[in-house]
């Protein structure tokens, strides 16, 4: 008896598989990858003060390692998830493809048609 795992072809406990390597990468600005970076400073800061340390000052290097660390991580977690996005859009619109009769055009109307009329008022 053998039970269905998702997508055939599926590779378990794969973290970035080599499909992924043919999206194009994050940008280094992405807002979400900054705020990986912001959580890795703020980690450095708590774990100066729970070693009782001066908070700011006293272990840049490490706050440095924390930046860099939590930043590459989130990099890998934004590429898995622009992985499984594209998967899921690629399924998504294969389906839709093989399956027309569920998904009919609809007509297209023009701004004229959906907007009222203007009359301006004096």
């Amino acid at each position: 008896m053998t039970m269905m795992s998702g997508r055939p072809g599926r590779v378990p406990l794969q973290f970035l598989p080599n499909e992924a390597r043919s999206l194009p990468p994050p940008k280094l600005t992405d807002p979400r990858l900054v705020y990986m970076g912001f959580l890795g400073y703020c980690s450095g800061l708590i774990d100066n003060a729970i070693r009782r340390r001066p908070v700011v000052s006293a272990g840049l290097h490490r706050q440095l390692l924390y930046v860099t660390s939590f930043v590459f991580f989130g990099y890998y977690l934004l590429k898995r998830q622009d992985y499984m996005y594209a998967l899921r859009d690629h399924d998504m619109f294969a389906y839709v493809k093989s399956h027309p009769e569920d998904f009919p055009e609809k007509d297209k109307k023009t701004y004229g048609e959906i907007l009222e009329e203007f009359h301006p008022v004096r």
